[in-house]
């Protein structure tokens, strides 16, 4: 008869945790194996995206005409061989302009999604790891910030620093990092209280090795798709900004600008310059929130394997 004996661990293995630590739900479901297909509208959304975004990397080279060339012989003029989405009211090409303004409309919002993500995972980070007073600090300076719309924190800004896309983009990313700020303050509380960290801290590591070489990464995959939504919502802000006209400054081709050069038009019958950055404003948005909520529900919905 056989006696059933165990494999002695190897001698350079090491008796605390692996380097990584143990992953996180998060982690484990980005990992699993048994992640749902891809959903149709999540893929619809996700080539919407990426085109607009090859769209706008390569403008000079996809648009028709440049974005500022004047035609006035061909002033509202409907769609054509020559202009597949006609001219506006100076007799520039709407595609070209279309295709030439996602740079800024597109540009905006991801620096305001990483201002925000960046300075919102720091302070949640110290928040929720230090806790005690500097926690209530925090906490009050998020509640101050709360009250403040973030479009007003643009408007704000474009009185004292001028109108542009820089102004806007600073104070957009302070007013959407308190919402950043609270997601990561939770999630690394949660994560505090997990086996690991305390075994880290009885092998000798210190809080804020263990704080930004193991918990943060940990919460970066929870924080980072709730983040993206907050790109759709930047979006369709900045055009509107730009709309009012305390944004992106003419000539520069932008959706929301687009939008306010074309009213004129509008009395004249020539909808589509005004239609088509309008539509492409809200399929964007939409886009982006498809692919947020997808990616929200994968990592927080997902399950271990």
């Amino acid at each position: 008869m056989t006696i059933p004996t165990t494999t002695p661990p190897a001698a350079g293995a090491s008796r605390g945790p692996s380097r990584g630590g143990p992953p996180t739900l998060a982690v484990q479901a980005l990992r699993s194996p048994r992640v749902r297909r891809p959903d149709l509208s999540f893929s619809i959304a996700l080539a919407v995206v990426g085109l607009m975004t090859l769209a706008a990397v390569f403008a000079p080279f996809v648009a028709p005409y440049p974005p500022d060339a004047i035609d006035l012989l061909a002033v509202n003029a409907p769609p054509s061989p020559a202009h597949w989405l006609g001219t506006d009211g100076l007799g520039r090409d709407v595609l070209s302009r279309l295709v030439f303004g996602a740079r800024t409309a597109l540009l905006g919002p991801l620096l305001v999604v990483i201002g925000s993500t960046v300075i919102g995972m720091l302070l949640g980070l110290i928040a929720g790891w230090r806790g005690g007073w500097i926690d209530a600090m925090l906490g009050r300076v998020f509640d101050v910030l709360f009250a403040f719309p973030s479009l007003l924190l643009a408007i704000m800004a474009v009185a004292l620093f001028g109108k542009g896309l820089v102004a806007p983009v600073i104070a957009m990313s302070i007013a959407y990092a308190p919402f950043v700020a609270r997601l990561t303050r939770s999630l690394v509380k949660a994560e505090a209280t997990r086996p690991y960290v305390s075994a880290y801290r009885v092998q000798g590591f210190s809080g804020p090795w263990i704080a930004f070489r193991r918990v943060l990464p940990n919460v970066t995959p929870i924080v980072g798709a709730q983040s993206t939504l907050n790109f759709g919502y930047v979006l369709a802000e900045l055009a509107g900004l730009s709309f009012l006209g305390l944004g992106v400054q003419p000539p520069t081709p932008d959706w929301g600008a687009m939008i306010n050069e074309a009213q004129s038009g509008i009395l004249a019958g020539a909808f589509l310059p005004a239609l088509a950055p309008a539509v492409a404003v809200i399929v964007a948005v939409v886009a982006v929130n498809i692919i947020g909520d997808d990616l929200s529900d994968r990592i927080g919905g997902g399950t271990p394997a």
